[in-house]
């Protein structure tokens, strides 16, 4: 039989169930994780065939419109690359599946804030209104790691509209493909110091994490608590990763 390449494994992910999949989670945990830490696992919600095929698409330049590498900017080591469109399927159907759900965790989350923006129940309509204000260029990306990378704390904040949650899939097997490069988050609490939240993933787990702030409740009510994310350095191997992020790019 004939192998599939890279490219026909991912188109495939659809009839291999991967919608399914996402719809099936207990996204009301998801929630409570969420409120208590800040982040939430999830799967594996990638097939290792997925993850691998996702990473293989890595040197074929005709899926991305543009690459960064990493310490040019001061982002730390390594690099990634955006997607162009058609995005792959499977980056097309998580961004579809995931955007719903986590939709209605970001609307609960800003009306605790008293944030007046809102968000529309499916994905598409939210790309138009990001596409109404000039942002159109698709921002899911694929980033590589070889030891002695990492990628600094940083919030992806691409334009006017941002939507609040964005969830990154480990498509490297850790211990076996690589060694470090544990996935961090750091919380910057008012008037106190910051919380460090360090994830371990499996591969095809997924993490879901803020953009930018989420709310907390204190003695005095909710406040808003500024969030970062990064990688710590890879001590061996090569580590994947793919990252869905809702809101279009300028």
């Amino acid at each position: 039989m004939k192998k599939q390449s890279a490219t026909q494994s991912v188109a495939t992910a659809n009839d291999r169930g991967l919608a399914p999949r996402v719809s099936a989670m207990d996204w009301a945990a998801v929630g409570e994780e969420l409120d208590a830490f800040g982040c939430a696992v999830i799967g594996p919600i990638l097939t290792p065939d997925e993850c691998d095929a996702l990473a293989g698409l890595y040197d074929q330049g005709e899926h991305f419109r543009s690459r960064v590498v990493m310490s040019r900017h001061g982002f730390g080591r390594g690099e990634y690359q955006y997607y162009a469109h058609p995005l792959p399927p499977v980056i097309s159907i998580l961004r579809t599946m995931l955007y719903p759900p986590l939709a209605d965790i970001a609307n609960r989350w800003n009306r605790a804030m008293g944030i007046e923006v809102t968000f529309p129940a499916e994905h598409q309509e939210f790309l138009a209104r990001c596409h109404d204000a000039g942002q159109a260029r698709p921002t899911p990306l694929l980033l590589r790691y070889t030891p002695g990378d990492f990628n600094c704390l940083h919030q992806d904040l691409y334009g006017e509209h941002v939507f609040p949650l964005q969830v990154a899939f480990l498509l490297s097997k850790p211990g076996h493909d690589f060694t470090g490069g544990e996935f961090v988050l750091t919380e910057q609490r008012p008037r106190m110091q910051s919380r460090a939240e360090v994830v371990p993933l499996a591969q095809g787990q997924g993490v879901i994490f803020p953009v930018h702030h989420r709310p907390v409740t204190g003695t005095r009510g909710v406040y808003r608590v500024n969030m970062r994310h990064g990688v710590s350095r890879i001590r061996s191997g090569k580590r994947f990763t793919t990252g869905i992020i809702f809101h279009d790019a300028k």
